[in-house]
């Protein structure tokens, strides 16, 4: 995780202003990490301008082109499949800047074949930033220094996690992190459901798996164990937890699991 560096008198860029973007800008706007006024804003829709100016406080701008000639680091948050349109626009106006890419599927070296003099930054990230719990995997271009990974680093630490990736392994971040929250959900659901067909109310039932969810994550983030010891210490040979643990042990969940990420990790490396 990075450490934040509050203040920056960069300027930072967003083509975009949707979901994504908008957790971003968020989180380093309100955590301090600069100030609102250095934060510029393009998108295609009038009203994710407005909402964008109205939350944040920051600038607009009439243009791809303007925005980029205007800041020193641009963030391309868009879909995927304009993706060649955005950086048709910006040819011409990222020499010497810093790129950082949230968009699926694109790689470095795509954006590099059109931006030949920026430095790029391909960022995964996942929607819990939107609670400032998110996941982001960081991997580097040919050009990009080590002091732009670290200040995208110091940058996204502000909506949560960061870890840095050699861009080979993007489609497992994808299918771990990208596509995990999901999962996650699923999972959560389904022991809230069991609970709820044994008499307990789905509601408290949701909030206990969510909640256990939660906390125990954050014993294995924060705490410095494995899952293995983690688990022992939960369990008392012949009690209650040790029968849940057997089930789980003489169950196909593995596989499953398994199956779950590498065809997710298949699907993300055909798209790509």
């Amino acid at each position: 995780m990075g450490v934040n560096i509050c203040n920056t008198d960069k300027k930072i860029g967003f083509i975009g202003a949707g979901k994504m973007a908008s957790a971003i800008m968020g989180g380093i706007v309100k955590s301090g990490f600069i100030d609102s006024k250095n934060v510029f804003v393009f998108d295609v829709s009038p009203e994710a301008l407005k909402s964008a100016k109205e939350n944040f406080n920051v600038n607009t701008a009439d243009s791809i082109a303007l925005l980029a000639d205007s800041v020193d680091v641009v963030v391309i948050a868009t879909k995927p499949f304009v993706a060649q349109d955005v950086l048709k626009e910006l040819g011409g106006h990222t020499t010497g800047k810093l790129v950082i890419s949230v968009m699926a599927g694109v790689t470095t070296s795509k954006i590099e074949a059109v931006l030949k003099e920026a430095r790029v930054i391909r960022v995964m990230p996942n929607t819990p930033a939107f609670v400032k719990e998110g996941m982001c995997a960081l991997c580097a271009g040919s050009a990009a220094k080590e002091e732009d990974m670290n200040f995208v680093d110091s940058m996204l630490s502000n909506i949560g996690r960061t870890a840095r990736v050699d861009e080979a392994d993007i489609d497992i971040v994808t299918a771990i992190s990208g596509s995990g929250p999901a999962f996650y959900y699923y999972i959560i659901d389904k022991i809230a459901r069991a609970g709820e067909k044994l008499g307990l109310d789905y509601k408290t039932c949701l909030t206990l798996s969510a909640q256990t969810a939660l906390g125990s994550a954050k014993m294995l983030l924060e705490n410095n164990q494995t899952p293995r010891e983690l688990i022992a210490a939960v369990t008392t040979p012949g009690g209650c937890t040790a029968v849940g643990n057997d089930v789980l042990k003489n169950s196909d969940i593995e596989n499953i699991l398994d199956r779950t990420i590498k065809d997710t990790m298949d699907k993300a490396r055909a798209l790509g």
